[in-house]
């Protein structure tokens, strides 16, 4: 396994790669309403990220159609944005999406809610992201990386959520998916050691229900098996020796 340490330069690119995107998911979720097409959205965060003269990194990655993954409902991950998904009240749509500037990678996801949602959905949506921030509690020099992800599944589990195990979390830099992998569910052993320098995606992926998922026809689209809510945070994270580094989070 390979795992990268980044220069400072690289950890600039990266750290700007990553303020692109955090803005670009911020402005999207002006777009998430009643009416509005997946297709529309993708469109839309493709503009985005392309006049901040970034290349999606998502757009053509193993053969996927779009700039960004919108997934509804049960939906988990890969959601294929089309003009015949049509966002209704109530839904809750994750938004996965991923910046080229300068040739570093920035990979980020945020669920949102589609005008009133349930109290349940909220809920899940919540936790999801507050899972993330138990996780990354450990994500400093010197700790180990499935510290992270034993967090982030005590967290999810007292909820009585299913973590997804068949998805994790991924080392990125020059790219998308580099080592190390960063499961969300519990490990028996610790992990490798982590140093400063080292760039994460942590994506906790969660369900209302169990954790088995299943992909449809499409060869992309991964849902819940049992169709359950799903919900989706992650963002870019540099480990430092005084602690995490959210490099993809932009205040609002």
């Amino acid at each position: 396994m390979a795992v990268s340490v980044k220069s400072k330069r690289e950890i600039e690119l990266m750290r700007e790669a990553g303020r692109i995107l955090g803005t670009v998911l911020n402005d999207l979720e002006k777009e998430v309403k009643p009416g509005v097409s997946t297709w529309h959205i993708d469109k839309i965060g493709e503009e985005m990220i392309r006049s901040y003269n970034c290349i999606p990194s998502f757009l053509g990655y193993g053969g996927f159609p779009g700039s960004i993954c919108v997934s509804v409902n049960e939906q988990v991950v890969h959601g294929i944005p089309s003009k015949k998904t049509i966002l209704k009240e109530g839904d809750i749509v994750s938004l996965d999406a991923g910046v080229i500037y300068k040739g570093y990678h920035s990979d980020a996801a945020r669920t949102y809610g589609v005008g009133q949602i349930s109290p349940e959905a909220a809920k899940l949506i919540e936790v999801t992201r507050q899972s993330f921030f138990e996780g990354i509690k450990f994500a400093k020099e010197g700790c180990h990386l499935y510290e992270i992800s034993n967090a982030i599944a005590d967290y999810n589990e007292k909820f009585g959520y299913g973590v997804i195990r068949d998805l994790v979390g991924h080392g990125i830099g020059t790219e998308l998916h580099e080592d190390p992998e960063v499961p969300n569910f519990r490990q028996e052993r610790r992990g490798m050691k982590l140093y400063e320098g080292m760039t994460l995606a942590i994506e906790p992926m969660v369900a209302a229900g169990g954790y088995a998922v299943r992909t449809l026809d499409d060869d992309w689209t991964t849902v819940t098996a049992d169709n359950s809510l799903s919900a989706h945070y992650e963002n870019t994270v540099l480990i430092t020796k005084e602690g995490p580094q959210i490099l993809s989070l932009v205040e609002k």
